[in-house]
């Protein structure tokens, strides 16, 4: 340990057989998309991290499979931690209080706090994204127009 670590979680390491439940590879051609979500443009795909982490993380490969038509609408999540990794394409949200759209392209990571008020606004059809949040489970809820 250098002097720059924090201080160790473990009083060692960890046997495979003691952490099992937090080993999870979800395989591409294992986890098939489903249509079980808010949007009915997009396709998504689990990918194991709600069952490893007995719900604290949940994560989600995302991919259009229709043009996008509109935008989502106002709302937020009733969520500690928000992340969406793009793969392919684009999208771009608006925040509440922030001037402008935030476009998000492949390559490119956001950090979305928990609870804020946002919209999508646009995307790419070609778009693949993975979103990470905390909790695995949690709430959505729509506004009728954007927060002041």
């Amino acid at each position: 340990m250098n002097d720059h670590s924090p201080a160790p979680r473990f009083a060692g390491p960890l046997a495979l057989d003691r952490a099992q439940s937090l080993l999870a590879l979800a395989k591409y051609s294992d986890a098939a998309f489903t249509r079980d979500g808010p949007r009915a443009d997009v396709e998504y795909r689990d990918l194991g991290l709600a069952a490893a982490t007995g719900g604290r993380i949940g994560a989600k490969h995302i991919r259009a499979i229709r043009p996008f038509e509109k935008e989502t609408g106002w709302h937020w999540h009733d969520m500690t931690g928000h992340f969406v990794f793009v793969l392919k394409g684009w999208i771009a949200f608006r925040y509440a209080g922030h001037e402008g759209d935030v476009r998000v392209e492949a390559g490119d990571c956001l950090s979305q706090p928990g609870g804020v008020a946002h919209n999508v606004v646009a995307r790419s059809d070609d778009l693949e994204l993975v979103e990470i949040n905390m909790p695995a489970e949690f709430g959505t809820r729509d506004l009728d127009a954007e927060p002041r």
